[in-house]
């Protein structure tokens, strides 16, 4: 009986080879030949999955920024009784990469960003990935503002707004810390510092210190 092949996972393998090579070398220094190499399955095998070395790309886009959201999203729910406000900090904590085992990966989120500002195909995976988690930090705000206790009369802030403000932050500690402008422990000073003033807007609990 022929072989069955597991074409999702095979797919994935590759891109992991993709994601290391693009730390190694950039998106534009990575082959087929050479993903074929490191994923150690033949050059048809990564034909068979892609069409070309753009689509094979797009898809090592779309799986890192799927692997933040999972990560985020899974942080999250191993605390189901924990306050809005700490959700947000952990949630803001993991998609700014700020800690040293996800040095690589975010060497690679920034190398996809830096293709993509010259490569539209690029940059639809990634502003669907940028989408994702604004949505996913505007409903925790949410949450937190129906929660809190904000001066009558008051205007709550925006969640969408705030979100995408903090998605920004976040994302610029990124390329901080990894051209060493500020340490890991800088970064997340200010983060936290950025956590504070929001939900001092929000008329919230004090945001304890989560990240």
């Amino acid at each position: 009986m022929p072989k069955q092949v597991d074409y999702e996972n095979r797919r994935r393998r590759i891109a992991e080879a993709v994601c290391l090579l693009a730390d190694e070398h950039g998106p534009e220094g990575v082959s087929m030949r050479d993903v074929a190499a490191r994923a150690q399955v033949s050059l048809g095998a990564v034909q068979r999955c892609f069409r070309s070395k753009g689509e094979m790309l797009l898809f090592a886009v779309d799986h890192v920024g799927e692997r933040i959201t999972d990560r985020v999203r899974t942080r999250l729910a191993a605390s189901p009784a924990q306050s809005a406000a700490t959700a947000l900090g952990h949630a803001a904590d993991e998609i700014a990469l700020l800690r040293e085992e996800h040095r690589a990966e975010a060497r690679i989120w920034l190398a996809f960003i830096a293709q993509a500002a010259v490569s539209e195909p690029l940059a639809g995976p990634l502003r669907t990935s940028y989408a994702a988690l604004q949505s996913l930090l505007a409903r925790l705000i949410t949450e937190a503002t129906g929660n809190g206790s904000a001066d009558e009369g008051a205007t709550p802030p925006d969640p969408q707004h705030e979100a995408c403000t903090l998605l920004a932050l976040a994302d610029g500690l990124t390329t901080h810390v990894l051209v060493g402008h500020l340490t890991e422990a800088e970064a997340e000073e200010v983060l936290h510092t950025h956590l504070a003033g929001l939900w001092q807007r929000l008329g919230t609990t004090r945001l304890r210190k989560t990240i």
